[in-house]
């Protein structure tokens, strides 16, 4: 009853954290089957570990240590999928969200061990009824861990004005690309859409600097309000560029749903990659520098 206890309440929390959306991935049946089968292996791992300390036999929990090894395992089978598909894709995600989602698959095991030994180990000690109150717990604690920040937290998102000085493409004071075809900037004009990113402070601008970080941006647009951008078309492909003296970023997309206002939510919920972080306000010199 114990081991099963932490096995349910596991696979539980690997379901919960288990999601398909705008960044499709993942979405066929066959690739949720697979994680929530290592979720399984996961929760039976963590709920064995409790029962088998209490016997007490110490080598079974050497496998809590194969367990780790055989995850990072999903991080790199994550990394090489992922990777694959770019390929085939127009607007590519960029290696730094790649690397991000493939880490962000690896701990969500790590949490599904952790709430099926706290689980088990209610059970152990003070029963199932114990049980029913640390489970539920423990799947909150990790929903909040896995949460992260977006753009929209460290930085001001806001509608810029698109407009032609030439045949440059100007996003407010920011030079996007030339634009030769008359038709095409003609098109641009009726149909675009500009934002500026503001950084709140400088590790968000040090955020904002990551190409990674911008690409993370572009394809998250692109895959909810959608592109016409075609193969071998880059006069409207999707662009963000910095303002190099003032440090935002002007950002222009010619969509298939032109809404401004659904542009700017969007933008703001694109989620900060780990790999893109900045401290600089943290260290003693940083500091010195913003004052």
């Amino acid at each position: 009853m114990v081991i099963a206890t932490g096995i349910v309440a596991g696979l539980i929390n690997r379901w919960l954290l288990l999601r398909s959306d705008y960044r499709h991935y993942p979405t066929y049946p066959h690739g949720q089957l697979i994680h929530l089968a290592l979720g399984f292996i996961a929760a039976s791992l963590g709920a064995v570990a409790v029962p088998a300390i209490a016997k007490p036999d110490y080598v079974a929990v050497t496998f809590l240590v194969l367990a780790a090894q055989q995850f990072r395992e999903v991080r790199n089978m994550e990394r090489e999928t992922l990777m694959k598909l770019e390929e085939s894709k127009i607007i590519s995600r960029g290696t730094a969200y790649i690397e991000g989602i493939a880490r962000v698959f690896e701990a969500r095991n790590y949490l599904v061990i952790m709430t099926a030994l706290s689980s088990s180990a209610a059970a152990q000690l003070g029963g199932l009824k114990y049980a029913f109150i640390v489970a539920p717990i423990s799947i909150i604690v990790s929903l909040r861990l896995m949460g992260g920040s977006f753009i929209g937290d460290i930085a001001q998102v806001e509608k810029g004005r698109i407009d032609f000085k030439g045949s440059l493409l100007m996003v407010e004071d920011v030079v996007m690309m030339n634009v030769g075809l008359p038709q095409t900037r003609q098109k641009i004009m009726d149909e675009g859409m500009g934002v500026i990113i503001k950084p709140r402070d400088d590790n968000a601008r040090l955020n904002l600097d990551n190409p990674g970080q911008r690409k993370a941006i572009i394809h998250d647009v692109v895959s909810i309000l959608g592109s016409k951008v075609d193969i071998n078309e880059t006069e409207l492909m999707p662009l963000a560029r910095k303002q190099v003296d003032q440090g935002y970023l002007a950002f222009f997309v010619v969509a298939n749903e032109p809404d401004i206002e659904m542009l700017i939510e969007v933008v703001k919920k694109v989620p900060v990659l780990e790999s893109t972080r900045g401290t600089t306000l943290f260290s003693y010199y940083g500091r010195k520098a913003a004052d």
